[in-house]
């Protein structure tokens, strides 16, 4: 199983990411518990998955990180615990 990747990501879906947390209003604190969870270096499905924080859902596919979405939309994908 892969695991999510922290660096190196494409500038496209690291501007991607920015944009997300800017319109999301994704806190800091928010942004603290992904930091300490990716920490971890989780290991995440090879396709579609979503791990569920406080007040976001972080979306991904393979070891790429791709969205993010509030607690109130659909994520799809095997959920990570």
């Amino acid at each position: 199983m892969p695991k999510v990747r922290r660096e190196n990501l494409p500038r496209p879906l690291f501007r991607h990411l920015l944009t997300r947390v800017h319109e999301r209003q994704i806190s800091s604190a928010e942004l603290e518990d992904l930091l300490s969870w990716l920490e971890q270096e989780p290991e995440v499905p090879k396709g579609k998955w979503f791990k569920r924080f406080a007040g976001v859902i972080l979306c991904g596919e393979g070891e790429l990180p791709k969205t993010f979405l509030l607690p109130s939309q659909a994520a799809f994908g095997e959920e990570v615990f």
